[in-house]
């Protein structure tokens, strides 16, 4: 029992740092919508892993109900995953998310086809920050510290390190005295 608050603590306090808006642990621990999806999501992940479907499946749709994030429960997601504002957001069963993962409201990670048993989600890797209402589609892999822009639709892949933006999502040249490396 205490690592399990150990770790959700943990989470509260990366919502906390992340958000301006967040005024005390105990409001992002209970209130916000993204720790709660994410909680609802570790105990779905648990009784899908076990084949328990038609059960994790119930337990999702009730998070979404509550949150307005959907997490399909065989999605994977890393540590410290923040969906801020969070309503409207579609994460695909296949769906891979990095650590310190930075998502807005309304963002899909969905599938391109109906085929079973293959990967039909994107891959999001460390550290990326997706915009309001992006849509990424596919089994295509966002990379390592890249952003997705507002609205952006992404049918390929991004390297590390880029920026995406448009319908089709086009990566913006970066000069080279532009470079961050953080």
């Amino acid at each position: 029992m205490i690592k399990w608050f150990q770790h959700w603590l943990d989470e509260a306090k990366f919502i906390y740092e992340m958000d301006p808006s967040c005024h005390s642990l105990a409001e992002a621990f209970f209130l916000f919508p993204s720790i709660r999806a994410m909680r609802a999501h570790a105990h779905a992940k648990k009784h899908y892993l076990k084949k328990r479907y038609f059960l994790s499946r119930w337990l999702s749709e009730r998070a979404k109900h509550r949150t307005g994030i959907e997490i399909h429960p065989g999605a994977t997601i890393g540590r410290h995953v923040f969906i801020d504002h969070g309503a409207g957001v579609v994460i695909g069963e296949t769906a891979i998310i990095g650590d310190r993962v930075m998502m807005y409201h309304g963002v899909t990670l969905g599938g391109t086809g109906k085929e079973k048993g293959i990967k039909r989600h994107p891959t999001v890797e460390h550290d990326v920050i997706i915009g309001s209402r992006a849509t990424i589609l596919g089994n295509v892999t966002i990379g390592h510290h890249s952003k997705i822009g507002a609205g952006a639709v992404v049918l390929h892949d991004i390297p590390p390190y880029s920026t995406a933006v448009g319908v089709p999502a086009r990566i913006i040249p970066h000069q080279p005295d532009q470079v961050h490396i953080f």
